[in-house]
C-alpha cells in the first residue's frame, strides 16, 4: 500500500483558485463521503484551510489515485479540470509524510511558525477518523505529525515573533502608519482569526477597536476582551467613515465590501487614507475597491513579503525544526517498511509453531506418563523457546534500512524455510487489512463541529 497526497495552497495557487477549491464552501462531510466511493482509495481525510486544500490517501497505485483525485476535485468544485490541475500537487510514500510533518510544525505556513495550523490538522484528521474514513497508515501518520508539531514548538523559537496571518497583517499595518496609538480600527469578523487580529491589535496599542459581526453577542464578546467596541451588522459602511485601519477575516461566501461601500466611505474623509486587509477566504473585499483613491488594499497574498523577512529572521531555528522533521521522517518510514515484512513474519511463526507442534505430537506416547504440570511446562518451554529464536530475526526485517533490503531479507527467509506468506493471516494489530476500501465501511456519525 501507498501513501498518496494531492492538494494545493498559496505556494501553488492563486488566492482566486484557493477560494474556488476551498471544501469547507460544500462541506468537507460532503466531500469524505464522495471519496468513500472511489474504488482505488483505501483510506482517505481532508485537509481545508484558508491557505490550502489537500486530500490525503492510502492507496495500491498513486498514479491511478492522482487521476481519480485530479477529476475528483474537478467535480467536486465544479471547475474545468484543466483550469485546476497546473495548480495541484501530488505527493507519494515518505513525501507525504514530509509534508504533512512540515504542515503541523508551521514550516508550509505562509507565515512560518503560526501555530493554528496545528488545530486545523487535528479537526480534520478527528472528522475522518470518527467517520471511519481512516486505518493504520493515516492514523499512524497523523499521530506522528502531531508528536513533530509539539516537538518544534517546545524545543526550537519558530514560534517567536510574527507567527500567524494575523500577526502579520498588523506589522504590515505598523510598517505603513508607524505608530498605531493615534488610530481607529475596524475588525469585521469574530473568528478563531478575528480575535488574533484584535488581539494583536491591542498589543499594539491601537487607538480603538471596534468589531462587527453578523451575530452581535459574538461582535459584543470579542470586543469586550479587547476592550473595544461593539458595532451594529448594518453600520459597517458608516463605520469605515471614522476608520484607518480595517481587517476583515469573516470567510463570507458573498463580499462583505464592495466597492461602492468603500467608495461611499471616502468621501467624508477628506483624502485621509483607508488602509483594509482582507484576511478572509473566501476574500471579503471586493478587490477593485483596492482601485479608489487613498484606499490601499491588501489580501492573503500580499503578505508574502513580511514572510520572507520572518524567513531570513527565523533561519537558523527552521534548520533545526527541519532536521526534526527529517528524523521523525525516518522513524516513520522505519515502521511503515516493517509492515512490508508482517507476511514474512507470521510465516515463520506459523511454520516454527508447526514444527513445535508436531514434535511434541510426536513424542506424545513418551509424554503422557509425566505428571500434567510437567506437560504444561514442557509447553511452556517449547514456546518460549521460539519466540527466543524468532526474537532476532523478527526485529532485524522490521529494522531493514529500504525497501531493497527488506526485499532480500524476505525472499532469503522465504527461499531457505519454504515459506508461503500469501497464505498466512496476520493479526490485526500488526497487519490490518489496508486493501479494505473505506467504501466498504459504514461512515460513523460525526461528532466533530465543521467549521
Amino acid at each position: 500500500m501507498h501513501l498518496f497526497l494531492l492538494g494545493a495552497s498559496h505556494h501553488s495557487a492563486p488566492v482566486d483558485l484557493r477560494e474556488r477549491i476551498d471544501f469547507s464552501r460544500r462541506g468537507v462531510v460532503e466531500a469524505l463521503d464522495r471519496l468513500n466511493r472511489i474504488s482505488t482509495i483505501a483510506e482517505a481525510a481532508v485537509l481545508s484551510t484558508c491557505n490550502r486544500s489537500e486530500i490525503y490517501t492510502v492507496c495500491n497505485d498513486p498514479e491511478q489515485v492522482s487521476r481519480d483525485l485530479t477529476a475528483f476535485t474537478s467535480s467536486f468544485h465544479d471547475i474545468p479540470e484543466s483550469e485546476v490541475k497546473p495548480h495541484l500537487y501530488g505527493r507519494t510514500d515518505a513525501d507525504v509524510a514530509r509534508h504533512l510533518f512540515r504542515v503541523v510544525a508551521g514550516l508550509d505556513s505562509l507565515v512560518v511558525g503560526e501555530p493554528q495550523i496545528a488545530g486545523q490538522v487535528k479537526d480534520a484528521y478527528q472528522l475522518a477518523l470518527e467517520r471511519g474514513y481512516t486505518g493504520a497508515l493515516l492514523n499512524r501518520m497523523f499521530h506522528c505529525s502531531f508528536g513533530v508539531g509539539k516537538r518544534v514548538r517546545t524545543d526550537t523559537r519558530l514560534g517567536e515573533g510574527a507567527v500567524s496571518v494575523s500577526y502579520a497583517a498588523i506589522s504590515l499595518a505598523r510598517k505603513i502608519f508607524g505608530n498605531l496609538a493615534e488610530l481607529r480600527s475596524l475588525i469585521v469578523g469574530a473568528g478563531e482569526m478575528a480575535e488574533l487580529t484584535a488581539t494583536h491589535l491591542k498589543a499594539q496599542n491601537v487607538g480603538h477597536i471596534s468589531v462587527a459581526n453578523r451575530t452581535p453577542a459574538h461582535a459584543t464578546t470579542l470586543a469586550t476582551k479587547v476592550d473595544g467596541t461593539a458595532v451594529p451588522w448594518e453600520f459597517v459602511t458608516e463605520e469605515l467613515a471614522s476608520t484607518d485601519i480595517v481587517v476583515t477575516a469573516t470567510g463570507a461566501s458573498k463580499w462583505i465590501l464592495t466597492r461602492h461601500h468603500v467608495t461611499k466611505a471616502m468621501h467624508p474623509r477628506r483624502n485621509r487614507p483607508l488602509f483594509i486587509i482582507d484576511i478572509g477566504i473566501p476574500r471579503d473585499v471586493e478587490p477593485s475597491a483596492g482601485d479608489v483613491e487613498q484606499v490601499f488594499l491588501y489580501n492573503i497574498d500580499d503578505l508574502q513579503t513580511i514572510v520572507q523577512d520572518n524567513l531570513a529572521q527565523r533561519q537558523s531555528q527552521i534548520d533545526l525544526a527541519e532536521l526534526m522533521v527529517h528524523d521523525e521522517v525516518n522513524s516513520f518510514m522505519t515502521w511503515l517498511r516493517s509492515r512490508g515484512a508482517i507476511p514474512t513474519i507470521v510465516a515463520l511463526r506459523e511454520s516454527f509453531e508447526l514444527t513445535r507442534k508436531q514434535e511434541l505430537d510426536r513424542l506424545a506416547p513418551k509424554l503422557e506418563s509425566l505428571p500434567m504440570a510437567t506437560r504444561v511446562r514442557i509447553e511452556e518451554i517449547t514456546h518460549l523457546l521460539i519466540e527466543k529464536l524468532l526474537s532476532t530475526p523478527t526485529e532485524q526485517l522490521k529494522a531493514a534500512r529500504d525497501e531493497k533490503e527488506l526485499a532480500g531479507d524476505t525472499n532469503s527467509l522465504e527461499r531457505l524455510f519454504r515459506l508461503d506468506p500469501t497464505t498466512s493471516q496476520p493479526k490485526s494489530h500488526d497487519g490490518t487489512d489496508a486493501v479494505k476500501r473505506i467504501k466498504n465501511r459504514e461512515p460513523k456519525p460525526s461528532r466533530v463541529k465543521h467549521r
